[in-house]
């Protein structure tokens, strides 16, 4: 939630012609972020969240990215992005980590119903 709200800080530095365009972008994949990782917790399973930490993983590079692009395209002053990219690098890793507990998926060992393994031998 803390990158969403910095990048609507940013958002608000940014030209006014910039509104319904890169603006725009930016505040939707920010926002995405913690709204993937919401809808995925309320998922039944442990694979539908981890696909949606996934796509939150996406909409975190996606913004990091308008961010750079805004700084390249001289919107916004690298200093003033400092906070969200810090902020950005810190989510990052922690939805790695999440990401790669939910997608180890435990193999099952085979189970043998119980009184058949007697018979067989």
């Amino acid at each position: 939630m803390d990158f969403a709200a910095e990048c609507y800080r940013l958002a608000k530095l940014m030209p006014k012609a910039e509104g319904f365009r890169l603006t725009s972008q930016l505040l939707r994949a920010a926002a995405s972020v913690p709204a993937n990782i919401a809808e995925g917790w309320m998922k039944a399973t442990r694979k539908h969240y981890a696909r949606f930490v996934s796509i939150a993983r996406g909409s975190l590079a996606e913004a990091e990215t308008f961010l750079l692009l805004a700084a390249r395209a001289e919107l916004l002053c690298q200093h003033d992005l400092e906070p969200a990219m810090i902020i950005g690098d810190k989510l990052g890793r922690q939805l790695n980590v999440l990401w790669n507990q939910l997608a180890r998926i435990p193999n099952p060992q085979p189970q043998t119903p119980i009184g058949t393994a007697d018979a067989e031998h």
